[in-house]
């Protein structure tokens, strides 16, 4: 009989609700592969990932952690052979070789937060709603060299709210990618699991979710009000959406647009263009307004709106580009 083990690999807190769902389900999770610990932050501690704090706390995981430097490494190879896993998980981790993938009896499985072939790439969550979608959902496949191509054995699909942003849809779809995953595990290791060819979809007629970068981030404000909104909501609150703060005989300065909500589609003005309206910081899209809830100056904390624009001392001539 098939050896029912699993090896699960992930390193953010994406990945964290997957593990804790597959513990809580019963499933033997042999070894939990990990990102090594980092230094970061300002007095460049070591950190350990989301998923090894949780591995640490708890009994049955704690003694069956792996971070490998390098993923074709001999020695991380024969710790994996020593598992006798017949089916590896892999949930927001780095790209496999085909030496570890093609390794498990029953396969290697990703979770992949959208409804594939849409939205294939490192941002899929971001994209979707800087690119205004209004659905979107997880997706099981089985990994192979081109990413985010291989069969898919399950799907599940949620609606994305208006005023949603990617903070609040990454949480929602790490619960709904948890429970696919169980589902989808059961199946593989009782044989009831199917597998289904990705659609033929030009490429020319798919999304994709690139990393996000600097470029990214920075806002079109000649853009319609919706779309400057969406790309707000699609990098909130992190890494957040970003233009330059321009005011009358200063220097211009990075500013953040961290949570904002449309007031119009259709008024024409100066593109760019901040409006103080009592406590209100209002700013004149391509097409229609937006109201700018939070933001974050320049070497500043995040803050509302009000807060900001009580500290202003001139309050006229002021653009965003």
């Amino acid at each position: 009989m098939m050896d029912r083990r699993i090896v699960f690999m992930g390193t953010p807190d994406f990945a964290v609700a997957s593990l804790r769902a597959l513990v809580d389900a019963g499933i033997d999770v042999a070894a939990v592969i990990t990102a090594p610990d980092r230094p970061a932050g300002r007095g460049r501690q070591m950190h350990m990932s989301a998923v090894k704090e949780f591995a640490l706390s708890h009994p049955l995981l704690k003694d069956r952690i792996l971070q490998p430097e390098r993923l074709k490494d001999p020695d991380f190879h024969r710790k994996l052979n020593a598992t006798g896993a017949s089916l590896y998980v892999v949930v927001a981790f780095r790209m496999l070789p085909g030496t570890v993938w093609n390794r498990p009896a029953l396969g290697t499985i990703n979770l992949h937060a959208s409804l594939l072939p849409d939205y294939r790439g490192a941002a899929p969550i971001n994209w979707a709603i800087i690119n205004g979608e209004e659905r979107t959902g997880a997706t099981m496949f089985f990994v192979r060299h081109e990413i985010d191509s291989g069969d898919v054995i399950a799907k599940e699909g949620i609606a994305i709210g208006p005023e949603e942003n990617a903070g609040e849809l990454h949480d929602r779809l790490k619960e709904v990618g948890a429970s696919l995953l169980v589902r989808t595990v059961h199946d593989i290791l009782s044989g009831k699991s199917q597998r289904v060819q990705q659609d033929n979809i030009a490429a020319s007629q798919l999304h994709h979710a690139p990393k996000l970068t600097t470029e990214t981030c920075r806002i079109d404000v000649s853009a319609n009000a919706q779309r400057v909104h969406d790309r707000v909501r699609g990098l909130g609150p992190f890494p957040g959406a970003w233009t330059m703060w321009n005011e009358t005989g200063k220097e211009p300065q990075h500013f953040k647009i961290l949570r904002s909500r449309v007031i119009d589609d259709h008024t024409v003005a100066q593109a760019g263009l901040i409006t103080i309206d009592g406590e209100r910081l209002i700013l004149q899209c391509g097409t229609g307004r937006i109201d700018l809830l939070e933001i974050q100056p320049e070497g500043k904390r995040r803050m509302d709106a009000a807060s900001f624009v009580r500290g202003l001392r001139n309050t006229e001539g002021i653009t965003l580009a």
